[in-house]
């Protein structure tokens, strides 16, 4: 989770009010968070990472004076209009289609400001912009430039600029290869035969996103205009990312001017903080809390967390909700909320009103049955993740993709879908203890995911040693299934992953629970692995139906 740093009387000033350090570090865990350390005047906060608006000094300064009960309802703040474009090209859609801008005038650099505001923008790259891929930040010295501004996509290697950091001028293609950031970001571009880029009317390089902005418009302390570029793979993304930094310079002093973005003959007025509405049933704030609190008081209750809330008809509420507030989208975002304005410390706590009795689940004891097994059999029980990626789980076998459950938005590459088996878990395993001495043996009763998104629980196993073979590994389920009880045949079996010949399925009841034998070179050295290795996996909940 992502931990704030900030100095107390820094606090203070941003506040506005006066509040003690020790009753600071009391009441603010209560908004939802905790003090990690505190180590004289400076403080450090560890807030969840649904709450990116909090990931600033700033930004919990405005939350607090809500909280606290210093201004409570949501946050206004004055935009001033500005002649300022910013035109998009079509032939940036491909590589990355989304842009937002504004302008803060009148900003004061201190070094607390300045601070803040890298810290702030590499946390926002980091959670809300998954490392720059879906959001990145640019932040210029607006003195520098002259509008109007083109986002556009270029052929890398007919544009060069100097780059922040460096005093000589580069081509984007030499920066990723080149320059530091350019090394650590070069995989988003991966692919893409143009890069995206933002330059002023002189063709002056602003930014080369989501790398590395120009040292034209390098921020220093002598800069007190600021121009803002939030660029990524989703509008509502850099929105968010674009309100959340544009409040927070304000909340220092500096004034918002919005830019008009020009796209497609579409134009929008950025940032854009009007507040979103909803309506909320008070009788279903009071079911979900188990309190019989009146609109009045749930209306206080938001108040407290930055919303606005007024009591219309029909036992309902119209509550506004402030545009940098990533979190609520539904309803029981909104319940959280007022649980957290009412106070977790005034819920009654009681005793449950009747009696039961727990117990193990039957296939909870076949479950700890195998594991009993195998570590009878010499194996070490491991625990891995059930969140895969494809070349693992397929490439890895000298598989085709096939059916699995994918996830819509991963963190990253190594995580793209749920795993199918456990061999490779397993294997992975492995090679992470290549250092250790042979022999190894490995196995998990784990979940995986079918192509329905429904659980399935399997044993796998896999041992490593120079001596191992086919007969090894048909002796060792023999003992499994025996163990259990199972009448089972084995039959020949070809699967990419193992050596022809020496692979054999698992077959009950006219049906193939499971598979095991001596796995393939290829699968081996693509784990990065050198000896022998044997491996099973046997669909436990088949075990318990037989």
């Amino acid at each position: 989770m992502p931990v704030v740093t900030f100095d107390y009387n820094d606090y203070i000033n941003l506040l506005g009010y006066k509040i003690s350090k020790e009753e600071l570090i009391e009441k603010l865990p209560m908004i939802g968070a905790d003090f990690d350390k505190a180590e004289g005047d400076e403080l450090s906060i560890e807030f969840f990472p649904d709450r990116p608006d909090l990931a600033s000094v700033e930004g919990i300064a405005r939350a607090t004076r809500a909280f606290f009960n210093f201004q409570t309802g949501l946050k206004k703040y004055k935009i001033e209009k500005s002649d300022i474009t910013l035109n998009v090209e079509q032939t940036v859609k491909k590589v990355r289609p989304f842009v937002t801008t504004a302008l803060v005038k009148n900003v004061t650099m201190a070094d607390e400001l300045i601070a803040s505001l890298m810290d702030l923008q590499e946390k926002l790259h980091f959670g809300l912009g998954r490392n720059r891929k879906k959001v990145a930040i640019g932040v210029h010295d607006f003195n520098n430039v002259e509008p109007p501004f083109i986002y556009r996509a270029v052929d890398p290697d007919s544009v060069e600029f100097v780059p922040l950091a460096k005093v000589e001028s580069m081509t984007l293609r030499e920066i990723l290869t080149k320059h530091e950031k350019g090394v650590d970001y070069a995989h988003i571009l991966e692919g893409s035969d143009k890069y995206p880029l933002i330059v002023d009317s002189n063709n002056n390089v602003l930014s080369f996103p989501p790398i590395i902005n120009g040292i034209l418009t390098e921020v220093t302390p002598f800069t007190t205009n600021l121009f803002i570029d939030v660029t990524g793979m989703d509008q509502k993304a850099i929105n968010y990312a674009l309100n959340i930094i544009v409040t927070a310079l304000a909340e220092r002093g500096g004034q918002i001017f919005s830019t008009t973005v020009c796209d497609e003959g579409n134009q929008y007025i950025s940032p854009d903080l009007t507040p979103t509405k909803r309506s909320l049933s008070i009788k279903y704030v009071n079911k979900i809390l188990g309190t019989d609190m009146s609109g009045k008081e749930i209306s206080m209750c938001l108040e407290k967390m930055g919303h606005n809330a007024s009591e219309v008809e029909n036992d309902e509420l119209n509550v506004e909700t402030p545009r940098w507030r990533t979190d609520i989208l539904h309803d029981v975002d909104l319940v959280e909320d007022v649980s957290v304005g009412y106070g977790y410390d005034k819920f009654e706590t009681d005793f449950p009103k009747s009696l039961t009795f727990g117990g193990i689940i039957p296939k909870q004891s076949l479950y700890d049955g195998l594991r009993d097994i195998m570590i009878g059999l010499g194996f070490n029980e491991v625990t891995t993740f059930t969140i895969s990626n494809e070349e693992d789980e397929f490439g890895s076998m000298g598989l085709k993709v096939g059916d699995r459950v994918q996830i819509e938005n991963p963190i990253g590459e190594e995580y793209s879908c749920l795993r199918v088996g456990l061999i490779p878990s397993l294997l992975k395993i492995l090679s992470e203890n290549r250092h250790h001495s042979l022999p190894q043996q490995i196995f998990e009763v784990g979940i995986v995911g079918d192509k329905n998104a429904k659980n399935q629980h399997k044993l796998g196993a896999a041992k490593i040693d120079a001596k191992a073979n086919f007969t090894e590994c048909k002796s060792l389920v023999e003992a499994v299934l025996r163990d259990v009880g199972l009448k089972f045949g084995i039959k020949n079996m070809i699967h990419p992953g193992f050596v022809k010949g020496r692979c054999a399925s698992i077959i009950s009841n006219s049906k193939e629970i499971g598979f095991f034998g001596e796995l393939h070179p290829k699968t081996i050295t693509g784990f990065e692995l050198e000896h022998p290795i044997i491996a099973f996996e046997i669909q436990a909940d088949s075990l318990f139906n037989q």
